[in-house]
């Protein structure tokens, strides 16, 4: 099995470029939103930590913004519930699909937790930064104030992109950007195949 890791920044259209491989995706995003609205053990932990702002199940990313935007270090506490439970779906993600040829980790921490290993293919995504700022508008809860926090967790972007096997320019039409990722799907199977 081949493990892709999407890299790059928020807003890069990682989530985008993941799903254009036609292969398994593990969405960490989508996983943390399932588990805030479906997860009662999630829920009481947070509610421990934070009793604050986290009062109602499900979860709303309102009562999280909010515990953020008064403390920086309420994003740590969140993480420390979340991040585990995250690892665990991720592990059984792998489990459940190890006879893939290729699976896609669509990450925003992956260098920063180190979910990642030595035979990964790391794909970091680049993108205009107009077009960053104009997606994260779209967003449903975009906060300016959150997206600062967010964007000083994730690691360094150069650092990011020193580490990547190959980088994506995310700055064309989607129908361009079909071809030009199932090309490169196509690149790493011949590589994986030929060593």
């Amino acid at each position: 099995m081949i493990r892709i890791g999407v890299i790059g920044g928020i807003g890069s259209g990682k989530s985008f470029i993941s799903k254009l491989f036609k292969s398994p995706v593990f969405n960490a995003d989508r996983e943390v939103e399932f588990l805030y609205k479906n997860n009662l053990e999630c829920f009481k932990k947070l509610k421990k930590k934070l009793p604050r702002f986290v009062k109602s199940f499900p979860i709303s990313k309102s009562q999280l913004i909010k515990a953020i935007n008064e403390d920086k270090k309420n994003l740590k506490k969140i993480s420390s519930v979340v991040h585990p439970l995250v690892r665990k779906k991720l592990k059984s993600f792998l489990n459940k699909n190890k006879k893939n040829k290729i699976i896609v980790l669509d990450i925003p921490l992956l260098i920063e937790n180190k979910l990642y290993n030595k035979k990964d293919i790391l794909i970091f995504v680049k993108s205009d930064q107009n077009k960053v700022i104009n997606r994260l508008r779209k967003r449903k809860n975009y906060n300016k104030k959150i997206l600062l926090n967010l964007k000083k967790n994730q690691a360094n972007l150069l650092k990011k992109r020193k580490l990547a096997n190959y980088i994506v320019d995310n700055n064309f039409r989607p129908n361009i950007m079909k071809k030009k990722i199932s090309s490169l799907k196509n690149k790493i199977l011949d590589e994986r195949n030929s060593t």
